[in-house]
């Protein structure tokens, strides 16, 4: 039985409706507010810092390099959120033009209320080398490259109608940017990347489709046994809504999906556009100048505990020199190898940082030539802090650990923020993302997955364990795959449902599954080759 034949009996949901000549006209009128208020925001932080506006070529790179980055958004938006309406639209629980205005809206509040912690997971895969130097060409040529590349393979799986993760597409590009960059630079390609942090966001991209699978399979079952309702488990009928509790349910599940997905998903771009911001106007981006009043006495304190837990540095040694600290904590970083050296260099790092931060009495006051050699400073040492925690050779005790970890806080608070203005924008790009293009995926998923025809109880137990993975990796700070946990989670409930898979289909998002980490690798990987020949 295939797809044609499962379908055929009952009419596929309108999907031409579109948004009309109104909605069309507040698309348009929200994507000119939107890129109106980026210029805005990036002028009056750049005028607050002292840095000319005027100043032609940074901000160029920063107008190209920010509709990339807010283009991957957009794409990410109709390619991975299409999953979120696919169950309310097949199920009659919603029209079409609605059930995708709606997921915006909800995309929209999800990146807005977003807690920030997925952002950063994703940029500290980067080699810390090129986050130092993420304003040189080398840096440029790096956002270029991992951006173009993810767009790339989203977009040609978005023209298939494979369900494909977003999630694995910019890790591949970010992985494959690191591996390059340490080839050309002599080094073995598995020191380019932050192994332990990728193996961390493999494992959760691929334990939650089988969450999904599994889960969802399991809900099912459980729905079956404790709701003797036959509406929830029969097939819709052509253009009936379903009974109003079934209609609310389904509703209710497609906001959840939604707005995880903003929350999750959104996070992805934050991060790359931070470091576009501190690359093109560091003055302005590159500290937190919004740190509270008693940031820097706590910032003071936390530095002298974790200096001592690292048992100081001998100032007349001219090893422990900051400019030898630095070189000797990034050395650690990139290559893993833990020396005697080691804890008393990043000691030494984190007496200069204190030092630097005292002497100008707080991140707000830090002179605009000083701001991104303080900030580089700042990275290193939480990243090296971040390390030597877990480093086994390094033999610290629990409170050695308490101590650093405690001022890797601080570190962190200074220079891993978000301004507000840059979780509108990406709000704005995901959610009008999402009310255009979402036709292709859509159709897989309502059509595709399954032999027969959707029912209420599947599409609700699809998205109410995608709505949940989703929040916990949020919680933990981790990417998922919103394609991946709900597509398998709808897989499950047809296995659940004895209704049977469409092996086409399943094999082909097997082989999107597979094939998206290795190609994103090497298409990331070339571009920055390519790219670095010409910035």
């Amino acid at each position: 039985m295939n797809a044609s034949v499962a379908v055929s009996k009952y009419e596929r949901p309108n999907l031409e409706g579109g948004l009309g000549l109104a909605g069309q006209l507040g698309f348009g009128a929200a994507i000119l507010a939107a890129i109106a208020y980026v210029a805005y925001s990036v002028y009056v932080d750049a005028n607050a810092a002292g840095v000319s506006a005027m100043a032609f070529l940074p901000f160029a790179l920063l107008f190209i390099a920010l509709l990339i980055a807010l283009g991957f958004e957009f794409v990410n938006g109709f390619h991975d959120t299409a999953n979120a309406v696919a169950t309310v639209i097949y199920t009659n629980a919603m029209p079409a033009n609605v059930a995708v205005v709606w997921s915006g809206f909800f995309n929209f509040v999800g990146v807005l209320l977003s807690s920030g912690a997925v952002a950063f997971g994703i940029v500290s895969l980067l080699p810390v080398e090129l986050i130092l130097q993420v304003g040189s060409s080398a840096g440029f040529a790096m956002v270029f490259a991992l951006l173009i590349a993810a767009i790339m393979w989203n977009l040609a799986t978005w023209w298939l109608g494979i369900p494909s993760s977003s999630s694995h597409t910019l890790i591949g590009s970010i992985i494959g940017v690191g591996v390059a960059n340490a080839m050309m630079h002599g080094k073995s390609g598995t020191a380019g990347v932050d192994w332990t942090k990728a193996s961390e966001i493999g494992q959760a991209l691929l334990i939650s489709p089988l969450v999904g699978f599994g889960v969802a399979a399991l809900l099912f079952l459980a729905m079956k046994v404790l709701i003797r309702n036959k509406e929830l488990y029969q097939e819709p009928k052509n253009g009936v809504p379903p009974p109003l509790w079934i209609r609310a349910l389904l509703i209710f599940t497609c906001t959840g999906v939604s707005f995880a997905h903003g929350s999750n998903d959104g996070q992805k771009g934050m991060g790359l556009i931070m470091l576009i911001l501190i690359g093109t106007v560091p003055t302005a981006y590159a500290l937190n100048r919004a740190v509270p009043a008693s940031y820097t006495q706590e910032f003071h304190v936390g530095a002298d505990a974790a200096y001592a837990a690292l048992g100081g540095a001998p100032a007349t040694n001219p090893t422990f020199q900051p400019a030898a600290a630095r070189i000797a904590v990034t050395s650690y970083i990139a290559d893993k190898n833990h020396q005697a050296s080691t804890a008393p260099a990043l000691a030494a790092l984190i007496k200069d940082i204190d030092r630097q931060v005292d002497e100008y009495g707080s991140l707000a006051k830090v002179p605009a030539s000083a701001s991104e050699n303080v900030r580089n400073d700042m990275y290193l040492a939480s990243e090296g802090i971040k390390r030597l925690a877990k480093d086994k050779a390094a033999n610290l005790n629990e409170g050695q650990v308490e101590a650093i970890n405690g001022f890797k806080k601080s570190l962190d608070a200074g220079t891993r923020f978000i301004p507000t203005w840059v979780k509108v924008a990406v709000a704005f790009a995901l959610g009008l993302g999402t009310m255009v293009g979402w036709k292709r995926i859509v159709v897989t998923v309502g059509e595709k997955i399954g032999k027969s025809h959707l029912t209420y109880a599947q599409g609700a137990s699809a998205e109410l364990v995608a709505m949940g993975t989703i929040f916990a990796a949020d919680h933990l700070g981790l990417p998922v795959s919103t394609t991946h946990v709900l597509s398998s989670g709808v897989a499950g409930t047809m296995a659940a449902n004895g209704s049977g898979l469409q092996m086409s289909t399943v094999r082909n998002m097997l082989m999107a599954w597979v094939l998206t980490l290795p190609v994103s690798i090497l298409l990331a990987g070339g571009l920055y080759a390519l790219f670095s020949m010409f910035f």
